[in-house]
């Protein structure tokens, strides 16, 4: 039977005025945007509005506005029915609360927390990350191996076929580069983060959110939600609290959790949420499923 999933985004794909018209033309848009501004003690809306883009673009704004704006939609679309769903990074958290598995406020603290720690991980332990297009995961992960005599340096995202994310410390991260550009990849380009996200540099964070998880009430998800830890469906509480904490130094695998996914019977994703970066990997992954998104309140008509 074909099913509909729904994917949502993580960080990078935030822009300054996002869910501006969510706001202006939504009532449930305005006492979601309010309520993030209560529960956080934040002016989130006028920082989504306004920026500027170099406050927007600090992971600890960055996270939360993404998710606030992913949460708003599912609540605006009248016939919000997927079968499955999942999240890329922060994306996750978005799943879980459309899923039932995460109430609303909790998944806010939990991704404006989450920021804030891996912001002080990232400004602690001077880390960076690559894209590297163009070589096989597992060419990949044996350049990494060889790297890592100059440094931390590990896959970080495995994004789409042939498009691959490295992270750790500085000098790890630009020996990979070198190596990977001698094996052959068709291009190595050094990414604008403020930290090695999805490497062993967010220790420290994963010790923070481990606090805050362990109080958080999780509940077994509505709906399958396929983790970016295992890339498999995760059906228990306690399994999400679990995963949800090492995905901070784990790299996330999109590719195969897409291709999970269409094999469980997913024919159509919708990316729901600010920008279309999905919605271009899953063209990627597998041309022949039907792909889309809802960004603005005319898209959800």
């Amino acid at each position: 039977m074909s099913s509909t999933a729904y994917i949502f985004p993580g960080q990078g794909s935030q822009y300054v005025g996002m869910g501006k018209d969510l706001y202006e033309q939504s009532q449930v848009a305005r006492d979601l945007f309010q309520r993030a501004d209560e529960v956080l003690g934040v002016g989130l809306a006028k920082i989504c509005f306004e920026g500027p883009e170099d406050v927007l673009k600090q992971t600890k704004n960055t996270q939360p506005a993404i998710f606030l704006h992913s949460i708003i939609l599912t609540r605006l679309m009248k016939n919000a029915d997927a079968s499955m769903v999942a999240g890329h990074s922060l994306g996750e958290y978005s799943a879980l609360v459309f899923a039932g598995a995460l109430s609303f406020e909790d998944g806010l603290k939990l991704v404006r927390l989450r920021g804030e720690l891996m912001q002080q991980s990232g400004e602690r332990e001077n880390g960076t990350m690559a894209a590297v297009v163009g070589l096989e995961q597992s060419v990949l992960e044996s350049v990494c191996i060889e790297a890592q005599v100059s440094g931390i340096v590990q896959c970080a995202n495995f994004n789409s076929p042939g498009q691959v994310v490295i992270s750790g410390s500085v000098d790890g991260v630009k020996k990979a580069m070198e190596i990977a550009k001698g094996r052959g990849a068709k291009m190595v380009k050094e990414l604008v983060v403020s930290g090695a996200f999805h490497s062993p540099l967010m220790r420290s964070a994963r010790e923070g959110l481990h606090e805050a998880l362990s109080r958080t009430s999780i509940l077994d998800p509505k709906i399958p939600v396929y983790a970016n830890v295992t890339a498999g469906r995760v059906e228990k509480a306690e399994e999400i609290r679990t995963l949800l904490e090492e995905q901070l130094t784990s790299p996330v695998r999109w590719e195969e959790s897409a291709r999970n996914m269409i094999a469980a019977g997913a024919s159509a994703f919708v990316e729901i949420g600010p920008g279309k970066v999905l919605q271009g990997l899953l063209k990627r992954i597998d041309p022949g499923v039907a792909v889309n998104g809802i960004e603005k309140f005319e898209d959800i008509k």
